[in-house]
């Protein structure tokens, strides 16, 4: 049986799998790149936006607890 071949994800340059250290990528800088793609949101799961988060200023969490005090 012949060694399974994959494409670079970044490059598309033709790897063995076994033999790949970085895999599936061809190199620590195409491993890079791809992270810095995901990191930038230029790559994304689609899916559904996710609701935007309440401002820091006024939250509740920020006041002190009302009603009776705990013992």
């Amino acid at each position: 049986m012949s060694p399974t071949t994959v494409s670079c994800p970044t490059c598309g340059r033709e790897l063995e799998w076994s033999a790949a250290p970085f895999r599936p990528f061809c190199s620590e800088r195409c491993r890079l790149i791809d992270l810095g793609a995901w990191l930038t949101e230029q790559r994304a799961i689609p899916g559904e936006t996710a609701p935007a988060e309440p401002s820091s200023e006024g939250s509740p969490e920020d006041e002190p607890a009302k009603g009776p005090a705990h013992r």
